[in-house]
């Protein structure tokens, strides 16, 4: 990508594409375009249309989604399926209609099969059963990433699909009705310090297995794809280390400094037992993560406090 090009990052107020407008200004990217949810509907084909038309952007960065945890996905899989497929058709026939030169498109490691052999390698897609939990917005996305591969086939267009793991970072969500793991036991941990509660409580059983990403690297890897990798496969994006949902809950207490114990309410669902990528690929195009788990933590947190004001 030129360092004058037309880049458009579609979804730039949320955690991933926030972070991929950071990578890209710390790197000399100028001219980024980008539009409010309220400015552009990405749902919309006409506005989409009219968008692509008027701006002609020469890259994309999908990273616009309709995303949350388990709860907000098991109660609005209906919202989750049309929102996201509607993003990703508009925004990606628009990409082929207006001859945009290269589209990276986001899929996420919750679309692989529920019970998909560890570590997951890309080829593992579609081979199995997915989480019933979030198949409305795991079957879009899995759109979405064939939609790539599929123009790639028949127009040629560059068009490339990231499937990155679990994300936390800096403007994360911290709602806990529909917030992911990591940024809710943030906010648990935090408030029951605050409120100097004798224990916090955690959904499941605390023994699935979880990998965890920094945002910011991320989306360094993102612009590292986008400048050296063209091919069909979509790539795995992650650490290709991963924990217990236990571990991590006693990373952040620590981090946090709460000082009670931890109970697991077993009667809510665990989710997949383990979700580990395999990042060969990501390895073998030269890139690795560069953020510890409990740097990254300790980062976030410090965030968390200073948008709370304490």
């Amino acid at each position: 990508m030129e360092k004058n090009a037309k880049i458009y990052v579609a979804g730039h107020r949320g955690l991933v594409g926030s972070a991929i407008m950071r990578c890209l200004q710390k790197n000399g990217y100028q001219n980024i375009i980008v539009r409010t949810h309220k400015e552009l509907d990405l749902r919309n084909q006409a506005q989409v249309n009219q968008f692509f038309e008027a701006e002609k952007p020469e890259y994309v960065f999908l990273a616009a989604a309709k995303v949350g945890g388990i709860l907000a996905n098991n109660t609005y899989p209906a919202d989750f399926s049309y929102d996201n497929l509607m993003i990703s058709a508009n925004v990606i026939h628009a990409a082929y209609q207006y001859q945009v030169k290269k589209l990276l498109f986001l899929g996420s490691s919750c679309i692989y099969p529920k019970m998909a052999p560890q570590p997951i390698k890309e080829e593992y897609l579609l081979t199995g059963a997915l989480e019933p939990t979030n198949e409305g917005y795991a079957l879009a996305k899995i759109s979405g990433m064939q939609m790539c591969k599929f123009y790639r086939r028949q127009y040629g267009c560059d068009f490339i699909s990231a499937m990155p793991t679990n994300l936390y970072g800096i403007n994360d969500n911290f709602d806990l009705t529909s917030s992911h793991v990591l940024p809710a036991m943030i906010r648990k941990f935090h408030e029951a310090k605050m409120q100097g509660a004798p224990n916090v409580t955690l959904w499941g059983t605390g023994k699935v297995l979880r990998e965890f990403l920094y945002v910011d690297d991320l989306a360094d890897a993102l612009l590292h794809l986008m400048n050296h990798y063209s091919a069909e496969s979509h790539v795995n994006i992650g650490t290709g280390e991963d924990l217990s949902i236990h571990e991590l809950a006693l990373l952040v207490k620590e981090v946090v400094g709460f000082e009670g114990d931890i109970v697991y309410d077993a009667s809510k669902p665990d989710g997949t037992p383990r979700k580990l990528l395999d990042v060969s690929l990501l390895h073998q195009s030269g890139w690795h993560h560069q953020m510890p788990l409990r740097k990254g933590i300790e980062t976030v947190y410090e965030w968390f406090k200073q948008q709370n004001h304490e």
